[in-house]
């Protein structure tokens, strides 16, 4: 399982597919809740305040009941057709943050399912799912069975995240991971460049989701492409099923000469005698529990707030700058795919610590200079706003990979999923946050500026991870990066058990 052939390659790439309808449902709220000008209707009489909420009537505010909406762009779209405009506006927001609540909640209950039942019942399961929520959307006639099937749509993207995922790094090497990690988050940009297209040629909000729903259907042929996780089933003690796998791998990778049966039982004797009473007694405290690693946690996880909140916030912040919507969300993406190889390169080169640094600082600054640009200005506001995506595009790769190396081996699954819950924290807060631009016009780009600043600055509290032994012991965890001899030292012992 250390190889990389043809067979980790093509299921890789099948599973990838997955993340375009990923990028879509978490994204679509751009087009179908853009910003929309309208001018009261009822009252007819009556001179209407700026925003348009309220009229007066004989020295009296009356409140605005029905509105005509700018049809010129989106001849329909979820605010024109349930009027969330005034008092209802932030019922848009509430979409965005149930959709990103329920991916936290998808991620967690399908991963549950999925160290149960295995990854490939879950991640099938998710994708039905996501097929019928997905039209259920386009369908429904009340806002709230909107809102509902919105929830149930989040909870299916989040099961095909997380099973999609696990599947490929089980079936690669450890010295592929940064490099499948870093590849599996191009077919999200590459989705979310797309979804510009998509939102162009279907305007209603309607036939939107039908579109980018109805692409799911080809990810059924999972259930014949797709095997289940071959060091799942060792691990469940199916070792005839995991051979099976294994074979048609061996036999894709031209490794025919393997005998599987006999490597598979040398691999689980080899399991069974590094098994240790402290494995089944780590839990969520243990993150906490011991100075050095409640320090590491805590950094850690503020740096996935901002990402979850930054990628997301400035990407809906985008819809709000002057121009074409459709060129600047694409391009929003399109940038993306850069940052993904330059994510790569420098956290190989200049290590975790300093690429995380580096990224966060470039998208703070980037959005607290949004502050001293003109709307005369847009295309320096495009400019801007796409480097603050594309730092937080990079710093999302790289928080993702460095949370995996920080913890030790016996709490790493604990860590990185509280590490994903906060991210999707933050992107629940998200949209708030940008519609405190209707109440102070610099309140997201200094909130989307200084949080990043802060993560960077956090970092200084976390130590480097690249080209380290990864911890595999609470102590491990709670030494490693204590100073400068505790890593030297930790490296040695690490060299040391490598020679015996």
């Amino acid at each position: 399982m250390g190889y990389l052939g043809r067979w980790q390659i093509l299921v890789c790439t099948a599973i990838s597919l997955v993340k375009f309808p990923v990028a879509w449902h978490q994204l679509a709220i751009v087009f179908m809740a853009p910003k929309q000008a309208y001018n009261c209707t009822t009252p007819m009489y009556g001179n209407a305040t700026a925003d348009q909420c309220y009229v007066q009537v004989n020295g009296t505010d009356v409140e605005c009941t029905q509105w005509e909406y700018d049809r010129s762009v989106f001849p329909e779209t979820i605010i024109s057709q349930w009027n969330l405009v005034c008092s209802r506006s932030y019922y848009a927001n509430l979409q965005q943050s149930i959709l990103m609540f329920g991916v936290l909640l998808g991620s967690i209950f399908f991963g549950f399912l999925s160290d149960r039942f295995g990854r490939k019942l879950p991640l099938m399961g998710s994708i039905v799912l996501q097929l019928i929520s997905g039209i259920g959307c386009a369908v429904v006639p009340w806002f709230p069975a909107l809102l509902f099937m919105k929830f149930l749509s989040a909870l299916a993207t989040g099961g095909t995240m997380v099973t999609s995922y696990v599947i490929c790094m089980e079936i690669v090497g450890k010295r592929w991971r940064a490099a499948i990690t870093i590849l599996y988050q191009i077919p999200y940009s590459i989705g979310h460049m797309s979804l510009a297209g998509l939102a162009y040629w279907f305007r209603h909000w309607q036939h939107l989701q039908i579109a980018m729903t109805l692409p799911s259907i080809i990810l059924l042929s999972y259930w014949w492409v797709v095997p289940e996780s071959p060091r799942w089933l060792l691990a469940m003690g199916k070792q005839k099923a995991a051979c099976k796998v294994l074979q048609t791998g061996a036999k894709i990778n031209k490794l025919d000469g393997q005998d599987i049966s006999e490597v598979v039982r040398q691999h689980c004797l080899h399991q069974n005698s590094k098994k240790t009473e402290a494995d089944g007694k780590a839990s969520f405290l243990d993150l906490f529990r011991t100075p050095n690693m409640r320090v590491k946690s805590l950094a850690i996880f503020f740096n996935w707030i901002v990402c979850g909140m930054g990628l997301f916030g400035m990407s809906q912040y985008i819809g709000h700058v002057g121009g074409d919507i459709f060129l600047n969300f694409a391009l929003s993406g399109l940038i993306q795919i850069p940052g993904n190889f330059l994510a790569w390169w420098t956290m190989n080169a200049l290590g975790r610590r300093i690429t995380l640094v580096a990224s966060n600082l470039i998208a703070g600054i980037a959005a607290v200079l949004l502050l001293f640009v003109g709307k005369d200005l847009q295309w320096l506001q495009l400019i801007l706003a796409c480097f603050g995506i594309v730092g937080m595009s990079v710093s999302f790769t790289t928080v993702y990979l460095y949370s995996g190396e920080l913890f030790p081996t016996v709490i790493r699954n604990i860590g990185v999923g509280t590490s994903s819950m906060c991210a999707r924290i933050g992107s629940i807060l998200a949209p708030f946050v940008v519609s405190l631009g209707k109440v102070k016009p610099w309140l997201p780009p200094v909130i989307f500026g200084i949080l990043p600043i802060i993560g960077a600055a956090l970092c200084i509290l976390l130590p480097e991870t690249n080209g380290c032994e990864l911890p595999e012991t609470l102590q491990d965890g709670e030494d490693f990066g204590k100073s400068e001899s505790a890593i030297k030292k930790y490296k040695d012992k690490q060299v040391s058990k490598m020679i015996l």
